[in-house]
């Protein structure tokens, strides 16, 4: 791939300029696509411009002058065949002033808008006529840039890639032409250099033919980055577990309850990837309260059956203490020695465990981050259970799966609901399972909507729960107070609370307490010692409380679809009937009204995460942005599912039959051919 600096063309700040737009080869500038375009292949006449165009116009300067009232602004009079129109700047530089001289020819590009001396635009593009003689012949692009790197150098460096880049097809044309999709290069040249007649609409929505052309290229880079991967980790060698004979028959036995058919079909799938001689990466899906923990347990006892020791890692220590004291109830019977590593511990108790895990006697250890830690050595890791995937990064993930002699298997779970079109993007590497149906007997959740003004009536609610022998929930989303978003506040909702409710017994929990504090609370609220908890959004996962039927969520209009059905999921984990109360300030936006309507209706947590994509976007729902796994740039997952479907079903045939016009392929999207997604 030509590296730019080796071009003459680009001198030294032309090459930082470009840099700082994170491009550094000619396929980069070539794949610099623009964000939208304007259309400056036709002069309108100033008598014929409407309000609310984007319109090139020209004419003489007849008044200019800079204006300190009510704010400074430079104030331009431009007069064309005797109709007028203004020309505001708020924000201008001496250079501009000079432009706008009276007796200047411009040629001005911008938005009409019906101002107080009648039509106006307001900073538009100028240029001197004597500068530009003729007009464009394509659509102008307008690219992304950065602060101090203009149009014009990023147009001249495109320019530039276009007459020496690399535009030969990576692949062959069959595969194109079944999908009725364009060559590369005359894509690649419709979009930096639009004819006139081309529809505006469809190349700013990116629903042109081109778009896709790319948009499939871009996505076929990932499935087949992630197929490799894919492939490669199955020439790994991995611990090779027996089916558990007695651990697992034991452990079901003294349950009391039974499997779902969905929890024994994903048993299965996992037993199966443990006796394999490769490393399983899987990925376990389930709705909140669908039973994922008890899964995982199985997976565990075959391993420990098996003679290897086993790790589980939560991203929290509220988390990680409710796995860790679940799977003492369930393990301890079975003899299956069980530690408890965060990093709160005392000294003694750390180095306590750390010697049991060094020397094998903990077969299976819960914690937090602190698992991947250096001062961490297992005897003879087996298998790895991460809980809430998405909110480790991808180096810490890796870490965890450093500490095995062989490379350990991987289970990965998930309460987030992974829309299909997602889970085949993002994770096209892995085995996904996914437990969909909930165990018999939970009643379904009852979602209320209701206004901050009524927020009188809701606290009588919450003290006649608790009257009532029930828990509660008050979940706020700042921790204190914040100039610029003036929210509720758990510290502030906790003393409100405490003076409206004398007769209870109130605990607050947030994320900046001691972990020592934030575990006392939590037990106490289990323990049903606490009838009211007041909390921060740090209880969205893995809290199990039967007994707390109630949950209000202040300011639910500035959360997240996902992270609204992760909340509600606290409740409705036992026989009684359950209510989220949804709490909203009264100017609500369409775009949030929308959102609370699908949360309301909706208690299909799949349901909820495609509109929570749709709406967010998939960087935000799976906290890819922080992981490591390259972001999309041109496909949208939303409006090109057709494109991925393809992607997916011809990957494994393009590994096989052409290997090396995949690494081309590779190279041009993925930078470099050996870039793989490891999650």
């Amino acid at each position: 791939m030509t590296q730019l600096a080796f071009i003459k063309a680009f001198n030294k700040p032309l090459l930082s300029s470009l840099e700082r737009l994170g491009i550094r080869d000619l396929q980069g500038l070539l794949l610099h696509l623009p964000l939208r375009y304007i259309d400056e292949t036709r002069v309108t006449p100033i008598r014929d411009v409407r309000t609310g165009e984007s319109v090139q116009i020209e004419g003489m300067v007849v008044h200019a002058e800079v204006s300190y009232k009510p704010r400074k602004t430079l104030i331009a009079r431009l007069e064309d065949a005797g109709a007028q129109i203004t020309l505001r700047f708020l924000n201008f530089y001496p250079s501009q002033i000079a432009t706008l001289s009276v007796g200047n020819r411009l040629r001005v590009y911008g938005e009409v808008r019906h101002g107080y001396f009648g039509y106006e635009m307001v900073h538009p593009a100028c240029k001197k006529v004597g500068e530009v003689t003729t007009v464009a012949e394509t659509l102008t692009a307008i690219y992304p840039t950065v602060s101090g790197v203009g149009q014009s150098l990023v147009r001249k460096a495109i320019r530039i890639a276009l007459e020496q880049g690399d535009l030969e097809e990576s692949l062959p044309e069959e595969f194109y032409q079944k999908l009725h999709l364009p060559r590369f290069e005359q894509s690649i040249r419709t979009l930096h250099h639009p004819p006139p007649e081309f529809d505006l609409q469809a190349l700013e929505n990116k629903t042109s033919v081109y778009w896709r052309r790319l948009a499939f290229d871009e996505l076929l880079a990932q499935q087949l980055s992630m197929r490799k991967h894919y492939a490669k980790r199955r020439s790994v060698s991995a611990p090779k577990f027996t089916p558990s004979q007695q651990l697992v028959p034991a452990l079901l036995k003294s349950l009391p309850f039974a499997l779902t058919a969905a929890q024994q079909r994903v048993s299965l799938e996992i037993e199966q990837d443990l006796t394999q001689p490769h490393p399983m990466r899987r990925l376990l899906q389930g709705d909140v309260g669908s039973g994922k923990t008890i899964v995982a347990c199985m997976a565990a006892m075959q391993s420990i059956e098996s003679g290897w020791q086993v790790a589980l890692m939560a991203p929290t220590e509220i988390l990680a203490e409710q796995h860790y004291r679940k799977m003492l109830t369930w393990l301890s019977p079975l003899k299956v020695e069980i530690a408890w590593l965060t990093g709160s511990q005392s000294k003694k108790e750390r180095e306590v465990t750390l010697a049991n895990i060094r020397n094998g006697v903990a077969q299976l250890v819960v914690g937090t981050h602190a698992l991947f830690q250096e001062a961490v050595q297992f005897k003879n890791l087996g298998l790895a259970i991460i809980d809430e995937q998405h909110r480790f990064g991808v180096h810490q993930r890796l870490a965890l799966r450093q500490k095995g002699q062989l490379e350990p298997h991987q289970l990965m779970m998930s309460a987030t609901p992974i829309p299909r079109t997602l889970s085949m993007s993002y994770y096209a590497d892995l085995d996904v399972s996914v437990i969909d149906e909930l165990p018999p007997g939970r009643t379904p959740i009852m979602t209320k909507l209701i206004s901050d003004i009524r927020r009188d009536e809701i606290l009588q609610r919450v003290r006649e729960a608790c009257v009532q022998g029930s828990q509660a929930y008050w979940v706020c989303p700042l921790v204190e107070e914040s100039e610029a978003l003036q929210l509720a506040t758990a510290q502030d909702t906790f003393t409100l609370m405490q003076a409206a409710f004398p007769e209870l017994s109130i605990g607050l929990v947030h994320g900046r307490m001691k972990p020592a504090d934030k575990q006392a609370v939590m037990l106490a609220f289990g323990a049903g010692k606490l009838q009211l908890l007041v909390a921060t959004t740090v209880i969205e996962v893995g809290v199990d409380v039967p007994n707390a039927s109630l949950m209000v969520i202040e300011h639910a209009e500035r959360m997240g679809l996902s992270q609204l059905h992760q909340l509600r999921g606290r409740v409705g984990r036992g026989a009684a009937q359950s209510t989220c109360i949804l709490l909203y300030q009264n100017k609500l936006s369409e775009t949030a009204r929308a959102r609370l309507k699908v949360i309301y209706e909706s208690n299909d947590g799949f349901a909820i995460a495609q509109a929570d994509l749709n709406i967010r976007g998939p960087g935000e729902l799976l906290g890819i942005r922080q992981s490591g796994v390259p972001m999309l740039r041109i496909a949208d997952l939303t409006r090109d599912v057709d494109l991925l479907e393809a992607a997916k079903s011809i990957a494994k045939g393009l590994l096989q039959q052409y290997p090396q016009a995949v690494e081309r392929h590779l190279e041009r999207w993925m930078n470099r051919a050996d870039e793989l997604v490891k999650v």
